[in-house]
Formats: C-alpha cells, structure tokens, sequence
C-alpha cells in the first residue's frame, strides 16, 4: 500500500533505552545508525524556580540565509546561524505556542500578545504587525497573498502578505465549559481551508474570502467537556480530510463535502498525521495507527501517561515529542526503538532539513542532529 506497511499487531509499551545528550556523555550516546549531534546552543535562562518547563513551538528553517528561527518561552524570536551562533533576537515579551514560518526573506510570527508579526529574515526587522487582539496560538499558513492564522478564542484571521491587512476572519463562539488550551491550524488545498474549533465543528472554508463551504460537528451527541477539534486536519489523495475531536474521537470525511466516511470513538487526540494511507495519530498517553481507507486500528502504544505532541515521519522512523523524551518510533508496528532525553524532555516537533535535524528541548537548548537512519 506504500508508505509503512500496515500491520495487526498492537504495539504494548515496552521498556526502550532513554539516552541523554550524546554530546556531554559517551555513556549516553544512542546507536550511532540514528543520529550524532553536530552542535548545541542554549537561549533560554532558567528562571528561579522554574517548574517543568515546556517549549511549543516548532523551529522554523530560512532555507536561503540557512538559519534556524526559534521562538522561546522567554519571548524571543531569534535567528541561529549554522554552527549555534545567535545572529539577532527580537523581543515579543510573551510565551509562545506555535512556531514561525519562513518564505521569501519573511518570517511570520505568531503571538499570543495578540499580533502577527512580519520580520526581515536577514535582520529581525519588522516589516509590518497585524494587531489580531487575540492570543495566536498556530503556525502561520501560506497560501497565495494570504496568512492564515487561528487565535486561542477560536478566531481564523487571513492576513494580506504584501501589507500585513485584514483580508477576511472566520469566528466562532466557544463552548461554555472546559476546553483544551490549544488551537487548530488551518489546512489548505486549492481554493479551500479546513479548520476545527473548540465547539467541536469542523469547517471547511473559501479561501478567497473566508465563506462557509460546509461545517460538520465532531463532538459527541449532547455536547459537555473537551468537545475540541484541536487538530490540523489532514488531507489524502483520496479526498478524505482527517480531524478528531478530543472527547469525540477521530473521524474521516470527505473533503468537498464533509459527509462521515468512517469515525472511532478513540479519545484524547490532539494530531493527526497521513502517509501513505495510514493515519497516525497522538495525544494523551496514546499513540494509535489507522487504515485510512476503514479506520481499522493498526497498532497502538500506550504511553504511561505522557502526552504525545505533533510527530513527524522521517527516515524510515517516526519520531514522537512525548514530553519526557523524543521517541524513535517503528512506523510500521508502533515500538520505540530508542528515546532521546537532552534535559527536560521535548514538546515540541522537530524540524527535519535534509539529513539534519533542529530539536528545541523545554530547558531551552536548541540541537543540530545528523540522521543516519535508514531511508522511509
């Protein structure tokens, strides 16, 4: 079927070696067939009675200056020259939740000060601010002359790249109750978005001017807790679209016109991922694999409770932030191979370039990782 093949076999935790930073201890040092530490950097400071410290966001990656664009809980945006070396900082003042995106020469920010910030790749220079006045909570989406971003309260703003104007937004009214402190981001293809909210709805918008296509609730019948649709939905070739809400389980759709392919009643999934018509996805204490095609359960590893955040699919192994430590998972039956722990654990996903690898660890240190593993 391409991609990992599927397999029946559910995939029971087991004990797999935690290594700490190969780069400080050679009794720690992984297999060498996974990866090697090329340098470190440390940006943020611990603070005085610091507890648990966790970084969200993502690092991003300037493909033409070959910089890494990190953004910390410190507030910072800064701009990390090959070799570890900072080459300029910019001060938000605020904690953030998702990562930036860089495309020509730009590097969108998102704030939870309430702004969308567009700085010069080369300087850290703004060129221009959104003022959304909401907190933003997901990485910026490129899409034509537009920047799709979604706030904390449930907001979709669609920012002009040339000017940093309003285009359009989509709004929603929350839930009363409790709902999970996190946000979908928008999937894009063609002239139409998808986005979840924490409602429990799925929308599917017109990208040119924000208009509803359909919209479709993922939430369990009757409503209460935790409905949210805090996924970024994703897309097949088959024209399904893929989003789970947190109490109501996963669910396949078809993309045109969001009728019900196929659901589970799985919950705790905070992202899915698709590759080759398998669906992975994670979340609270679990790691589960789908058939996209039926929704049948391939494996499923539990995860002594640790909350897994955005994987990513990169040779041959699936590598998981899992809060403690980053697992090197085996795609194709759901087992850790090895977990990787340079201090404080990982929460955020990694930035895969090429054969290197960029890891923000939660005690701050930025690592430039050389994969060696075999090819996926």
């Amino acid at each position: 079927m391409g991609g990992f093949a599927a397999a029946s076999l559910l995939g029971a935790c087991s004990v797999v070696p935690v290594y700490g930073n190969p780069a400080t201890s050679a009794a720690q040092q992984p297999p060498h067939h996974f990866f090697s530490v090329d340098w470190w950097t440390q940006l943020v400071n611990p603070t005085l009675l610091e507890y648990a410290p966790r970084e969200f966001a993502q690092p991003a990656y300037d493909a033409k200056g070959e910089h890494v664009i990190t953004l910390t809980r410190d507030g910072f945006v800064r701009s990390v020259a090959p070799g570890g070396e900072v080459a300029w900082r910019f001060r938000v003042g605020n904690r953030f939740y998702a990562g930036a995106t860089v495309e020509d020469g730009l590097v969108y920010v998102p704030g939870t000060d309430g702004v969308l910030y567009a700085l010069d790749a080369k300087t850290g220079e703004p060129k221009w601010k959104y003022a959304a006045g909401e907190e933003l909570a997901t990485t910026p989406v490129l899409a034509g002359d537009l920047v799709l971003v979604a706030s904390q309260s449930d907001t979709l703003f669609a920012v002009k790249r040339g000017t940093g104007e309003l285009a359009w937004l989509y709004r929603r009214d929350p839930p009363t109750g409790f709902t999970i402190h996190r946000a979908s981001a928008p999937a894009v293809r063609g002239e139409a978005v998808w986005v979840g909210f924490s409602d429990g709805t799925l929308v599917s918008l017109d990208l040119a001017d924000g208009g509803v296509r359909w919209e479709k609730s993922l939430a369990p019948s009757g409503g209460g807790q935790f409905m949210d649709v805090d996924t970024t939905p994703a897309l097949d070739e088959a024209g399904h679209v893929y989003a789970a809400s947190y109490s109501g389980g996963l669910y396949a759709l078809d993309a045109e016109t969001g009728d019900v392919v196929w659901n589970t009643v799985a919950q705790g999934i905070t992202s899915v991922l698709v590759h080759g018509g398998v669906v992975v996805v994670t979340g609270d204490d679990r790691l589960d694999a789908y058939l996209g095609e039926t929704g049948k359960l391939l494996w499923s590893q539990t995860l002594q409770e640790r909350a897994a955040f955005e994987p990513v699919l990169v040779k041959g192994m699936l590598l998981v932030p899992a809060q403690r430590s980053l697992l090197f998972v085996d795609p194709r039956t759901g087992q850790s191979q090895l977990a990787w722990n340079p201090g404080d654990g990982i929460s955020a996903t990694p930035r895969v370039v090429g054969a290197k690898m960029y890891v923000l660890s939660n005690n701050g240190y930025l690592y430039a990782l050389r994969l060696d593993g075999r090819s996926g």
